[in-house]
């Protein structure tokens, strides 16, 4: 579950962060199998989200939005999850589709890639990334697929698509032994590999010239790639990362246990039994779609989202 309180100005264009966190809940628990959300999820949930409503308050935010992804997308239950978010922050949840998901992912992590990677570079700068990008936001339930060239305020152009491979799916359907057999990772392939092909059939992906990454298992793993000991989005934000280097890191979290994965420092403590899951879901989207390098994202849904809250609105500053 993730909070990002932001000082917006449309006019001049700039999102600056007033609080920005991250925290496991696991929302999606076991709605694979149950289609439901547990009620150990829902009381981890809803107890973290009074913390974030306190937050909210004390900040002075005008607007606010909660958008709800794949987990209550797939539950049963999902009026539970509902009342518990009106009775705790005043709002209704937005369960977005996937499509919608993805555009705002899309948004989020190419605001800056599309006016430019560092500033003041020119527009032959070989340092900057170059459009069409395919934007990858790997969830626990879900990966989200986006291509296009758009700014971060227009939908026009793109083409999305989600698929129903996730850190958390994936554990929970394969990766059951620790470190997990070589049968079950090769059974989790084949079902990425199934999906990456529906994902060719909806979105031009091999065309794309650049890979951005987003979400905990991208910015993970390019903590580890980097060699830190410690997590640091400044130095993670818009890192690039070989496909080789990707492949080294995921086959070595496949090869470790629970224990060996938890004395990684920069892996959260709640990520640690599915991460697995989540490098091996982009080693085989670098592998599929042909790409040299990824550029991972700090910034992603959440920047989207807040972005998407002041479009069209009135030319003045919000927060949000």
């Amino acid at each position: 579950m993730r909070l990002l309180i932001a000082d917006i100005n449309p006019a001049s264009r700039q999102l600056t962060d007033v609080q920005r966190r991250m925290e496991i809940v696991r929302l999606g628990q076991g709605v694979d199998a149950t289609g439901r959300l547990a009620p150990d999820a829902l009381t981890r949930t809803f107890a973290m989200l009074g913390e974030y409503a306190r937050a909210i308050a004390d900040s002075g935010a005008t607007n606010v939005r909660l958008v709800a992804t794949s987990a209550t997308r797939d539950a049963s239950n999902a009026e539970e999850f509902t009342a518990g978010v009106q009775r705790i922050l005043g709002v209704d949840p937005e369960v977005v589709t996937g499509a919608d998901e993805a555009y705002l992912s899309f948004s989020g992590a190419t605001a800056e890639l599309d006016i430019g990677s560092q500033p003041g570079a020119p527009e032959s700068s070989p340092g900057r990334p170059e459009p069409p990008f395919l934007v990858v936001d790997i969830g626990g339930g879900s990966t989200e697929f986006v291509f296009g060239e758009a700014d971060a305020d227009s939908q026009h152009g793109l083409s999305a698509v989600s698929v129903n491979i996730g850190c958390v799916r994936l554990t929970e359907r394969y990766l059951h032994d620790d470190p997990p057999r070589r049968d079950q990772a090769a059974a989790a392939i084949e079902d990425i590999d199934t999906a990456l092909a529906t994902v060719a059939e909806s979105v031009p992906a091999e065309s794309a010239r650049t890979l951005v990454g987003l979400a905990g298992s991208v910015t993970t793993l390019t903590a580890i790639a980097l060699g830190l000991t410690a997590y640091d989005p400044a130095r993670i934000h818009h890192a690039r990362i070989s496909a080789g280097r990707v492949h080294d890191v995921a086959a070595d979290l496949l090869a470790r246990n629970h224990a060996q994965r938890a004395a990684i420092t920069v892996i959260h403590p709640g990520r640690v039994d599915v991460i697995g899951a989540g490098a091996l879901i982009l080693d085989r989207v670098m592998d599929r779609f042909g790409f040299s390098e990824m550029v991972a994202s700090e910034h992603d849904i959440l920047d989207g989202i807040a972005w998407s809250i002041v479009t069209g609105a009135a030319q003045e500053p919000s927060r949000s």
